[in-house]
């Protein structure tokens, strides 16, 4: 893909787990990356795992030792942003906070050259608050890597209200050179793959408050075809994570469906990493066990917010998740957010583990039928309220008998 960006000298912004994947990656795919991070000891850090990783991947027989020692000569350590003046194109990898990375790329437009693009590896953030701080809104953009980014092959490219054709088909470019998935999203708080995965989560955490255990819910998912239930992903990917964003924004915290992970981070669990969170882990393993002892704190949380407990089926469990999933799709394709159905199944098949055979959450819906889904949305609309309301584009396909493939750009 020709572009007038010409991405030959990269940089990254921060040495946690994101930064580290986001360089791997781009080293990997023959590009010289500077490793920039206000702590000079995690870019050491970061660069001694570096080294470990290739050597794995020698002895595993996946690289010769000759690619492996090319790799890291291709990421350099640097102290300041002076030292990043010429590159072509800068990833800020940082932890999700909007002021930050505001200051950060500040910075970044009083520092490089005034052809290089700006790019913020943020999961949900506001694209446009971010390039509205900058000289060069056109040559800011998102490049959402999915953890671990070496390993994930989805890449959602995100485009800001201003960012320019140009600027987008340089990122298309560089992210197919890294061997991704590229889908460029709209800009909207979670893009295509979070905002959808919010509906999702907030369904499978009303079912715990109104009776079902954490084993539950992923086991029906999981019997579906997911690679794994919501609860189990939260394990993996840590509980604390939101749990300390709430604290750190002030907000959220007495929100209903945020009581069980409060309460689980309060005890110090905090997923896979701790050995125990929603499910308990023996030392190295990586197996999730049930744990009686989170049920009940589950039954203390729902009886503490004034909730009876049901019994709940695992056919309930399915259709309020999926039919979440699908409904928050077609709000994302009536708004542009997504170009089409396919981007959306690209995102979930790639990033969120989404059975391959049936070929993701909006394929899943035309199999259904729309007609059968209106139906099943209404219903769960009468039961549950307001927030089930069917969008407004898979009401008029269903009446005029179209499917979601056909959509493009909000029209079918």
């Amino acid at each position: 893909m020709n572009t007038p960006y010409n991405v030959e000298q990269t940089a990254v912004i921060g040495a946690g787990t994101m930064g580290r994947g986001i360089v791997i990656s781009l080293a990997r795919a023959g590009l010289p990356v500077l490793w920039l991070d206000n702590d000079p000891r995690a870019t050491e850090t970061g660069l001694a795992m570096l080294k470990q990783t290739w050597a794995q991947q020698v002895a595993k027989g996946r690289i010769d030792q000759a690619e492996a020692d090319a790799c890291l000569a291709r990421v350099s350590q640097v102290t300041t942003y002076a030292d990043l003046a010429q590159v072509d194109l800068v990833i800020e990898a940082v932890y999700e906070n909007l002021a930050l990375k505001q200051e950060i790329f500040r910075t970044l437009d009083d520092t490089l050259k005034a052809e290089a693009i700006l790019a913020s590896n943020t999961s949900a953030l506001d694209i446009d608050a971010i390039a509205a701080v900058t000289q060069r809104p056109e040559q800011v953009l998102g490049l959402h890597f999915f953890s671990p980014a070496h390993v994930m092959k989805l890449l959602e490219v995100v485009r800001g209200q201003r960012t320019s054709p140009a600027v987008l088909d340089a990122a298309q470019a560089l992210g197919q050179r890294m061997g991704k998935e590229v889908v460029v999203a709209g800009n909207c708080p979670g893009f295509i793959g979070n905002r959808m995965l919010a509906t999702y989560v907030a369904e499978a955490r009303k079912l715990l408050l109104e009776g079902a255990t954490p084993r539950q819910v992923d086991e029906a998912l999981q019997a579906f075809g997911m690679a794994m239930g919501p609860f189990r992903m939260y394990d993996v990917v840590g509980i604390d994570l939101e749990w300390r964003a709430r604290q750190l924004a002030g907000v959220g915290m007495e929100a209903p469906l945020a009581q069980v992970d409060n309460a689980l981070c309060a005890l110090g669990r905090f997923g896979q990493k701790t050995g125990k969170g929603y499910y308990r882990y023996a030392p190295g393993s990586r197996e999730a066990v049930h744990d009686p002892e989170v049920d009940a704190l589950v039954l203390k949380v729902a009886h503490d917010l004034g909730v009876r407990p049901r019994e709940i089926g695992e056919a309930e469990i399915r259709e309020r998740c999926l039919l979440a999933l699908v409904n928050e799709g077609a709000k994302i394709l009536e708004e542009s957010v997504a170009s089409c159905s396919d981007d959306i199944d690209r995102v979930y098949l790639h990033g969120y583990g989404f059975p391959a055979d049936i070929g993701g959450p909006m394929r899943w819906a035309d199999q259904q039928g729309l007609g059968s889904l209106l139906g099943r949305l209404e219903r769960l609309q009468g039961l549950f309220g307001e927030h089930w309301r069917p969008s407004g584009l898979l009401m008029r396909l269903a009446a005029e008998g179209k499917p979601l493939a056909n959509v493009r750009e909000g029209r079918a």
